[in-house]
Order: structure tokens, then C-alpha cells, then sequence
């Protein structure tokens, strides 16, 4: 018991401090979100991504492994939410918001943090998040966007402006540069590390900035299914994905802690963009923040004590 104390302290208690400094902030002054969000999205985030993959001893094995378990691990989570839609006669709307909030996690301005201070800033642990990361995205702004315009039955034109994004870009040049051992030149790197730097004090602070801006409105059922299976199936999956494959050490660590993240923010954002049940899904994800402080706790301290 005095570990798991010891982890809320001195890892998940930083965390929300800062979280804690972007509700306060953005309570009193009303900060801009839209700004924070392309802050993040176009000029920190893809810095760590470039900079941790270009660094780390890198494989194509490391990345198809990371790659297999964030595939199954999401087509369980989604085989489960579907039998649970089917169970309950959701609507569509519904379902897809339910969905969302289940398979979207917050591996960014959220999972990044906690990896650091878990780990230690220990690089490779840190690329595995930022690949988990970067398919996250990809994941979210594809087949999120997909599915919510499937409700509505929209076009798919927008899912193509994804790849105006450089999340992706930034993941292809960190692999290639690193395969090929090119050297970046010191007065491109330089600036590209104090971005790198900047992102988990920015990150947070955005987070609590967004979450400042939730409300909950009403509480139902299908809001306890996503926290269930966000905060505890998440995780409880990742074990046996890890276990199934004889994943050990700091991958295997970094892999389960990256599945055990909130529900991301960006799933929000997108069902208050194609207005799929907005209410449901910001709610959703103030309350997977809020018990995301105790459900990591406890996911740190199991992997610590069993991996």
C-alpha cells in the first residue's frame, strides 16, 4: 500500500498540479483553446515524436510489435463495445459516441507526461508512447472521422486533411533519419530539442484548459460502460496481449501504462465538430481524467510489481 501511495505522489500528483495550473488559468482568463490545440498538434508533438525516434536504438521489429499490439488491442476494445451497443439497442449516434470514447485515449498531452516521469525519461520507453501516439492520431482523425460522418452520412473529403498534419510526417522522418543514420545538423536539432522540451508542461496545461471547459450535464449508464471499459478493460486487455506474446521488461511496461490513458480529448473535440452526442462525450472524458488519477495509480503499480 505505501508504493501505490508513493506512485500517486510522486508521479500522478505532478501530473495533475500542472492540469490543475491550466483549469485555474483558463478559468481566469479564458484562454484561448484553439490556439492551445494548434500549439500542440503542429509544433510540439511532432517534435517529440522526431526527436525520441530519432534517437532511440530503433527496429522495424520494435514498430511492427508496437504496431500488432495497438491493433488488437483496439479491435477488442471495439468488439466490445459493439456487443455492448448490440446488447443495449443504442442508437447509431450513441454508439459511435460510446465507441469513441472507449478505443480514443489520451496517449498525448496526458500519456507523454506519465511515461517521463515513470520511466524516467528513459528514451526507449519514451518512443514506444510516441508511436502508440502517432497511431493514435492517425487512428482518431481517419476512422474517428469516418465514423462520425457515417452517422450523418457524409462524405469522406475530410479525412484526407489529415495528411496535412505533420504528426505523421514527423514519425516517418524520426524512422527514416534514424535507419539511415542521417545526421540532422546541430542548428535544426537544437531548436527542435527545446520545442521537445516544452511539450509536457504545455501539454498539461492545455489539458486542463480543455477540461475547464467540460461540464457535466447528466450521468447515464453508458457513461459507467466507457469508464469501465476505458480505465480498467483497456489495461486488463494489454496484460494479456502482453502475456500472449511474452512481451517483457520496459517495453511490455510502457505498452500496458500507454492502454491505461483517459479518454482522449480529440474525441470530443471531433463529436462537437460533426455534432454526435458532444454532451455525452466531454463528459466522458472529464470523468476518465478525473479517475484516471487512481485507475493509473493502480496500472503503474501492477506492472511494477508483476513485469
Amino acid at each position: 500500500m505505501h508504493e501505490f501511495f508513493t506512485i500517486l505522489v510522486d508521479i500522478i500528483l505532478p501530473v495533475f498540479i500542472l492540469i490543475s495550473l491550466g483549469f485555474w488559468l483558463h478559468r481566469k482568463f479564458q484562454l484561448d483553446l484553439y490556439t492551445l490545440a494548434k500549439i500542440n498538434i503542429y509544433y510540439l508533438v511532432p517534435s517529440i515524436i522526431f526527436t525520441k525516434l530519432y534517437n532511440v536504438e530503433f527496429s522495424l521489429y520494435l514498430f511492427l510489435q508496437i504496431f500488432l499490439f495497438f491493433v488488437l488491442q483496439i479491435a477488442f476494445l471495439y468488439f466490445l463495445t459493439w456487443l455492448v451497443n448490440k446488447i443495449f439497442h443504442h442508437e447509431k449516434g450513441l454508439g459511435t459516441a460510446f465507441s469513441n470514447s472507449v478505443i480514443f485515449y489520451n496517449s498525448g498531452n496526458y500519456g507523454v507526461p506519465v511515461n517521463d516521469l515513470v520511466f524516467r525519461h528513459d528514451t526507449f520507453a519514451m518512443s514506444i508512447q510516441v508511436i502508440v501516439l502517432t497511431l493514435q492520431n492517425i487512428f482518431t482523425f481517419s476512422y474517428g472521422v469516418f465514423a462520425l460522418q457515417s452517422v450523418n452520412g457524409r462524405n469522406l473529403k475530410t479525412i484526407l486533411s489529415y495528411f496535412k498534419m505533420p504528426v505523421f510526417y514527423a514519425m516517418a522522418l524520426g524512422i527514416l533519419f534514424n535507419v539511415l543514420n542521417i545526421q540532422v545538423p546541430s542548428f535544426v536539432l537544437v531548436p527542435v530539442n527545446y520545442i521537445s522540451d516544452a511539450l509536457i508542461a504545455i501539454a498539461l496545461l492545455t489539458l486542463g484548459a480543455q477540461v475547464a471547459n467540460l461540464k457535466i450535464q447528466y450521468i447515464n449508464l453508458t457513461i459507467f460502460f466507457s469508464l469501465f471499459f476505458r480505465l480498467l478493460v483497456g489495461p486488463a486487455i494489454s496484460f494479456v496481449i502482453i502475456w500472449l506474446f511474452h512481451i517483457e521488461g520496459i517495453m511490455a511496461q510502457a505498452m500496458i501504462l500507454s492502454a491505461s490513458m483517459p479518454t482522449a480529448v480529440n474525441s470530443a473535440i471531433i463529436a462537437q465538430e460533426y455534432n454526435n452526442e458532444p454532451e455525452y462525450a466531454a463528459q466522458v472524458v472529464l470523468l476518465s481524467t478525473l479517475f484516471s488519477s487512481l485507475t493509473v495509480t493502480m496500472v503503474i503499480y501492477l506492472v511494477r510489481l508483476f513485469l
